[in-house]
């Protein structure tokens, strides 16, 4: 049987959903000293940056489209 507790972290509301926060400080966040620097890992964070931007542009004109053919 499930306890109460799994089944109430299972049941999320709207707003974790909308929760920008992560997304916003992926880009404005310090740098980690502890963090291991190597070329491959910076390519990897800059591919993600590039692509969460595109996805948000696209998203964007999508809304714009859908509004002004309304």
């Amino acid at each position: 049987m499930m306890s109460k507790e799994k089944n109430t972290e299972d049941k999320k509301d709207v707003g974790y959903y909308f929760n920008f926060k992560e997304v916003l400080t992926y880009y404005f966040r310090k740098k980690d000293p502890d963090r291991p620097t190597n070329i491959n890992l910076k390519m990897m964070h800059g591919i993600n940056k590039i692509s969460i931007l595109m996805f948000l542009f696209c998203v964007i004109v999508m809304i714009v489209r859908f509004i002004t053919r309304s």
